[in-house]
This record gives C-alpha cells, structure tokens and sequence, in this order.
C-alpha cells in the first residue's frame, strides 16, 4: 500500500493555482472576440435550454460561439465540439489522459487516464437518459459543483453557481492543460472560478469563491463526484479507520444519481439533505429557536460514529459526512483491479455515499459518491475576501 501513497505527490506535480493570462478579456465577453464576430452570418450560436430540475431557478445563459472558442483558444490540447444544445471541452494529453467538461452547466462527464498497460480506463461514472416531452437527454453522474451561498445583511443573498463560462485555457499538451470556467450572481459582488486542470495522472478542481461585499457571506455544498466501479461489493476505502462521521441522508444535487429505493427524488425541494430547521441552527445568532427540535431530531436519525475499519468494503449502502477524515485516502475496485487517490484541500468535510450491492454490476449504480464538502458547518466567507478549496484525483496505476 505504502507504494501507491508514494505517487500522491510526483516530482512533476503541478500545483492548479491560478496562471496569469496573456490575453485580456476586460472588455470581451469569453464567448464574443468582437460585435462583428457576434453579427457575423456565419456565427455559430447555441442557447442552451435550462436543465431538467425546474425547482431550481437558473440565470439565461449566454450564446456559445464555438468557432471563436476554437480560433481563441488552438493549440493547448483543448478542443470544443457542439452537441445538440451543449459546448462540449475536450482536454488531451499527449500521453493519453483525457477529460471532458460541459458548457454552461460546469459538469465533467469523463476522465479516462492513463495505465501501466498503456490502455485508457474511464474513472467517472456518468448516465444519460432521456428527457422528458421529448426534451433533450439528461447528464447525471460525473464531477460537479453543488454549492449554496447566502447571507444575512439587509440586501440579502440566496445564489447557486449553476451556469458557467470559460474565461481562458492554458498549459500545453506535453505536461499539463488548465481549463478556467467562471459563474458570477446577477449583481456582480460574488464570483466562483473553477479552475480545471489534467496532468498525467492527475485530474484537479479548484475552487476560488470571491465576495465583494461588504457583508460575510455562508457557503454550505459540496464537489460531487461519481467514481465509476465494478460494483459496490468488490469497491474498499482505505485509510479512513479512526475518522469520526455523521450518517445522513444521500446528497440531492441538480447531476446526482440516486437510486429509487433511496426515497430522495428530484421533487424533493431543497437542493441538500438538511431541513431548513438543520441548517439555521448551524448558522449562528438569531436561529437558536430550532436548536433543541434539531438536537432531538440529530440524536435519532443522525447517529454519529467512528471508522472502525481501515479498509472498508462498501457493499452496504451507506451516506455519511465525515469530520476527520485524512486529507487523502484510497478507493480500490478489485473487480476492475484499479484504484483511485481522492485528495482534498481546504475543505474540512468529506462526503460518501454507496449506493450499495443489490443492483447490476457496472450497472446505472455501479458507482461510489465522493465529495470535499461543507455540509455539516458552513464556510464563512468574510467581506472582501477570497477563500479557496481544491479536490485531486489521482490516478496511481500509470
């Protein structure tokens, strides 16, 4: 085991911080290289339809230009391609390794990566299925950003960053391509950069949530990942023994794929899994009026423990939040002799969920949910200020 920690950290590791551009987009908009372009009949525009969870509000999303996006930004081994209503972001290397993102939803539907025997193998668990009406298919699965900023001034702030634009790309094919997505509220004051980058074994999110206000701000959410598996069965966590965890109900996300059997549907109102009542006693003065039904409610439905197993199968369905997990551990598929090492940084919380073994090998649910959360205790955000958190995902078999 000792073998496979010792790749977390590669000579080579580059750390996704980001680069400072050459090109200056003060007076573009990253989709637009000009009014001419925008007029030109030959522009090839996309509106993209609003996703299928209509309890969630979305922004209108702004005109793709795919031409432009292929004229700007050749050369650094990303390519963009239109398919029915999305912008699809291809990211290559040379040596292989492969991810692929989704415009405006902010979605990575893939990360194939490299292996010792030279092959591809998917790490990301994605499914499509059709839409309703006829209406175009739907995305589940893969990495997203499910994440709920507010705050309690006298102007205040209820914001979702559900709709993205790319800013840049940078890097080179050779060694790495980083890819720069940005989602801003309607007024301007709060911005979160998702700042994608692909190594050769490597694939990482970091996030910079930017508050402009005068006022601090609460982030409460978490990185969504579907790591694709034989089964759950023949799937262990290692290196999670000692970590204290809270067993909750599983996450509810626009892309999440939940089981039926689970009880949570796309109906359910709230985009977490925490009443109203769970979350206002977690945020401080003037909620206390909940905090005894909360307690009450915690001490029978939300049993805390502690990891008891450094290498626990995950053949039982099972939801927790864990509060003092290792900044790294391992998720090993013995059916599919593969392994991944899910690191984190800034976030204190990490999200799991199984969906358990009684479904069809890789199968719909032949997956397990990892994610760098805050779900127990919010983020607080101060006024004028900037926090970051990242999530790598290793790939330790090249």
């Amino acid at each position: 085991m000792s073998m496979v920690y010792a790749s977390i950290f590669p000579s080579n590791f580059i750390h996704p911080s980001p680069i400072k551009s050459s090109k200056s987009f003060a007076s573009l908009h990253p989709y637009f290289p000009s009014v001419q372009q925008h007029t030109s009949i030959n522009t090839k525009k996309r509106y993209f339809p609003l996703p299928g969870v209509a309890s969630i509000p979305y922004p209108v999303p702004a005109p793709i230009n795919v031409d432009y996006l292929e004229s700007e930004f050749s050369g650094h081994g990303v390519t963009f391609e239109d398919i029915s209503d999305s912008c699809v972001v291809k990211m290559g290397l040379e040596n292989g390794s492969l991810a692929t993102v989704m415009l405006p939803s902010g979605m990575i539907t893939s990360y194939k990566a490299s292996m010792w025997h030279g092959g591809l193998l998917e790490l990301l668990h994605t499914s499509v299925s059709e839409g309703e009406d006829g209406s175009d298919p739907v995305i589940q699965g893969g990495v997203s950003l499910a994440f709920k900023i507010e705050s309690d001034d006298d102007g205040g702030v209820s914001w979702s960053p559900n709709t993205w634009a790319l800013r840049d790309v940078r890097g080179n094919p050779d060694e790495s391509i980083q890819v720069e997505l940005v989602s801003s509220n309607s007024e301007g004051m709060i911005e979160v950069k998702h700042i994608l980058t692909l190594q050769q074994d490597i694939l990482s999110s970091e996030l910079v949530f930017s508050n402009s206000k005068s006022s601090p701000l609460r982030l409460l959410g978490s990185v969504v990942s579907h790591l694709t598996v034989s089964t759950p069965d023949a799937t262990y966590a290692l290196g999670l023994e000692r970590s204290n965890f809270h067993s909750r109900p599983p996450f509810l996300s626009n892309f999440s794929i939940i089981p039926p059997e689970s009880g949570r549907t796309k109906d359910f109102d709230l985009w977490n899994p925490f009443t109203v009542e769970e979350l206002l006693s977690t945020w401080g003065a003037g909620k206390q009026n909940n905090a005894v039904d909360t307690k009450s409610r915690e001490r029978e439905e939300d049993p805390e423990g502690e990891e008891d197993d450094n290498n626990k199968q995950l053949t039982e369905k099972m939801s927790r939040v864990y509060t003092s997990a290792p900044r790294d551990f391992i998720i090993l598929d013995r059916g599919r002799r593969n392994s991944v090492v899910v690191q984190r940084e800034g976030f204190n919380e990490l999200y799991m969920f199984s969906p358990g073994s009684a479904h069809e090998w890789y199968g719909k649910y032949a997956y397990i949910c990892v994610g760098q959360s805050a779900l127990l205790e919010p983020i607080i955000l101060g006024p004028k200020s900037v926090w970051r958190g990242t999530q790598h995902l290793h790939n330790p078999n090249l």
